[in-house]
């Protein structure tokens, strides 16, 4: 049982109208990593942690993120009471505005409502323990960034995403080719698998088959005795392939 005192852990006490502000802060209400999804991760791990301890502590952690759940919706809720509609647009709260007007939603900064697939809750003690780890230092890569300006950092761009077919620029291919046993039919299928990716090869532009590296009669389950594919990776290693083939 909770016994909740009127009155903010710590008080929030806010002039100025802010609804850009408001808009960041919403993730940390609402979003994938806010205080909403934390206080249930740690409230709900509880019921099947067989330490005592731990499960207080776990019980106390999750209180302490309601508490802040509830200052962090006191800090939106002040930075919004007072704005108008030229407030709304500039900071881009249009759409979220038609839905909630100044009210407080748990939302993803994307404007996703939150949901409990964000957290998880395995009841296993290893598993649960990974994810608060995890929760936490998410939390301290945030703080890490908070108040940088954005229009200082430097932007690497991600490279365009090109189709593997499609790009046709030179390319080094191997082909690695193996069969399960010294049966004779799988010898058979081993020389159709060659044939067909000598094929597949010859078939797009820019691609130079470099070597068909061939383990005939070994299991796929061990790197014993596949001394093609060990001299495939070693290739790799110095820089003679592109791509692989299989």
């Amino acid at each position: 049982m909770f016994n909740y005192l009127k009155s903010l852990q710590y008080p929030v006490k806010i002039r100025n109208t802010n609804p850009a502000l408001a808009k960041f802060i919403l993730a940390q209400y609402g979003g994938a990593d806010g205080e909403l999804g934390a206080s249930l991760r740690y409230l709900s791990q509880r019921y099947s942690m067989p330490y005592d301890d731990v499960r207080g502590l776990l019980t106390d952690i999750g209180v302490e993120e309601l508490n802040h759940l509830e200052m962090v919706g006191a800090i939106i809720q002040q930075l919004t009471r007072d704005m108008s509609i030229d407030d709304v647009k500039k900071a881009g709260l249009e759409t979220y505005f038609v839905d909630h007007t100044a009210g407080v939603y748990t939302q993803f900064a994307s404007g996703t409502p939150w949901t409990a697939a964000t957290i998880a809750v395995k009841g296993d003690i290893i598993t649960d323990l990974n994810e608060d780890l995890a929760a936490e230092q998410k939390e301290k890569i945030r703080k890490r960034y908070k108040g940088i300006d954005a229009d200082k950092l430097d932007v690497i761009p991600a490279l365009p995403q090109v189709s593997l077919f499609d790009d046709t620029r030179e390319k080094r291919v191997a082909v690695y080719a193996r069969v399960s046993t010294d049966d004779p039919r799988q010898t058979s299928s081993y020389e159709l698998q060659k044939n067909h990716y000598t094929d597949v090869v010859s078939r797009h532009e820019g691609w130079k088959l470099t070597e068909i590296y061939a383990d005939e009669g070994i299991s796929g389950t061990s790197l014993q005795h596949r001394d093609a594919f060990v001299r495939m990776i070693r290739d790799c290693e110095a820089g003679k392939i592109d791509l692989i083939i299989t």
